[in-house]
């Protein structure tokens, strides 16, 4: 099976990050949840991204890192929005890494080097009309991460929900989220080492 590191969004380590991270468990896959915010959690998406911007966005990749560190080379790195920078930067820097699982955010490979590494699959999952994923670049990012990319695939669900598989909060979508950790099982029991 296979091994996930899984980051979460601006609203921290919640119920909701710990539920999907059970759901992958529950099929037989490993999966580590760091907690970035080291124990805050917020219930308002604009008040998790102000903390974020507050203690900065490298000191949350720094900790993504850090993370990673003492864990095996073959993991696939995940992340819900926020935590998509310390997850992609990690599949495009760590060596080993078997894939990556992006949920409502992306950004430009540029980012974090040159471009996105040969052979690490990838899947870029998020709302077509989410003014966050849609309506600031992050949509942009993704389809030029997957452009001409058979090992890479974006999926879009209708809805504006920025985080849709956030079981127990009112932005969860259950269909899409369920469509969704469909998906992510079949690409990680396409990684498995």
């Amino acid at each position: 099976m296979a091994e996930v590191l899984l980051f979460h969004h601006a609203l921290g380590l919640t119920d909701g990050v710990g539920a999907f991270a059970e759901e992958l468990r529950r099929v037989g896959h490993t999966v580590h949840v760091p907690d970035l915010y080291e124990g805050r959690t917020f219930t308002d998406l604009e008040a998790g991204a102000g903390y974020a911007q507050e203690i900065g966005f490298g000191t949350l990749v720094a900790r993504g890192e850090r993370a990673a560190e003492g864990l095996p080379a073959g993991l696939v790195l995940a992340g819900f929005s926020l935590g998509v920078l310390p997850a992609q930067k990690l599949a495009q820097t760590r060596p080993g890494a078997l894939g990556a699982l992006l949920f409502s955010a992306c950004v430009p490979v540029t980012e974090f080097g040159g471009a996105w590494p040969a052979g690490v699959p990838a899947q870029v999952h998020g709302m077509d009309a989410d003014p966050y994923f849609a309506g600031e670049g992050d949509l942009a990012a993704a389809r030029a991460l997957v452009a001409d990319a058979p090992d890479r695939r974006l999926f879009l669900y209708p809805g504006a929900s920025h985080l849709f598989a956030e079981h127990g909060a009112d932005s969860y979508v259950p269909e899409a989220a369920a469509l969704c950790l469909e998906r992510v099982q079949c690409f990680l029991d396409g990684v498995e080492r």
